[in-house]
């Protein structure tokens, strides 16, 4: 045998090497796909919550994976030398052909340890709104809100944002401050309408429709405080006063959960239609104009 071997070139023999545990990477790789394949199978069989679904096959992916790069290192570590330089190569070739996704990789990681968002969130990237419904290596996914559709709804439409935008585009995030959102509602009443009595009105339906909200802002807040420097005086809904060219214009400000910006509108506005129908001296206004014709003299 080993007089064979000097008939051999050394480096047939190394290149041979490589090839062999470049062909047994290769089918652990497959092993481990099609052993997350039969795990997700497995998880959309059971009967767990949707949530509960989500983070098992996250879960799972992440230690297959995991456990694929450890085998595939032990298989290569056997000659140290020869796996640093194939890494070498690769590793200068990789970082010029996949800069972006190598961003984004780094993107995921920023984004698992700073959690500037986090799955379920409602946040805005690059004028794009919508809630995370999906964090992964490359990209997150958002359901959208808003665009064409009004007061934040749903469009139904899936956003996938590559993850290096947490470096390059600054994130608003609506639940990460202390879970509430400001909200206004202008209420715009004639002239001659009585002003005192419809502030009066509008404050009392703020009251009763963000009470709940008003307190679980108070115990939200106080949590928070430890973590951002946020600081509100006044948490109670408060209505404003202005002028504008068709009338008086009252404006509702008041707390309310990011996702419930629509349902408070619908029902504060309720409110404030059957309120009003009930005062002969309120009236809404809208834009209107008025004409002035002098009259006519008689000539003679």
């Amino acid at each position: 045998m080993e007089n064979l071997k000097k008939f051999i070139p050394e480096g047939f023999i190394s290149s041979s090497q490589a090839l062999h545990k470049a062909l047994l990477s290769l089918g652990l790789i497959v092993l481990f796909v099609l052993i997350h394949r039969v795990v997700i199978f497995l998880i959309s069989r059971s009967e767990a919550e949707p949530i509960s679904k989500y983070r098992a096959r996250k879960f799972s992916a992440y230690l297959l994976t995991f456990t694929a790069v450890v085998f595939i290192f032990l298989i290569w570590s056997t000659s140290t030398a020869q796996f640093v330089t194939v890494v070498g190569l690769a590793s200068a070739g990789l970082a010029v052909a996949m800069k972006d996704m190598i961003v984004d990789l780094m993107g995921w990681l920023f984004i698992m340890i700073r959690r500037p968002f986090s799955l379920g969130d409602r946040i805005e990237v690059q004028g794009v709104k919508g809630d995370v419904v999906d964090l992964r290596s490359f990209q997150f996914s958002l359901l959208e809100v808003g665009n064409w559709v009004g007061a934040d709804q749903s469009t139904g439409r899936i956003v996938h944002v590559p993850n290096r935008y947490v470096f390059i585009h600054h994130i608003v995030n609506y639940n990460n401050g202390f879970g509430f959102i400001w909200n206004e509602i202008p209420v715009l009443i004639t002239f001659e309408s009585n002003w005192r009595k419809a502030k009066r009105i509008l404050e009392e339906i703020a009251q009763q429709v963000s009470l709940h909200f008003t307190e679980e802002a108070k115990e939200a807040l106080r949590r928070k405080m430890a973590k951002f420097m946020i600081f509100y005086r006044h948490l109670s809904p408060k209505v404003y006063t202005s002028v504008e060219d068709s009338g008086v214009l009252l404006t509702i400000r008041y707390l309310c959960k990011p996702k419930k910006r629509r349902g408070t509108e619908e029902q504060i506005w309720e409110m404030v239609l059957e309120a009003f129908e009930r005062e002969p001296d309120i009236d809404l206004a809208y834009p209107t104009y008025r004409i002035y014709q002098p009259e006519k003299k008689d000539e003679g």
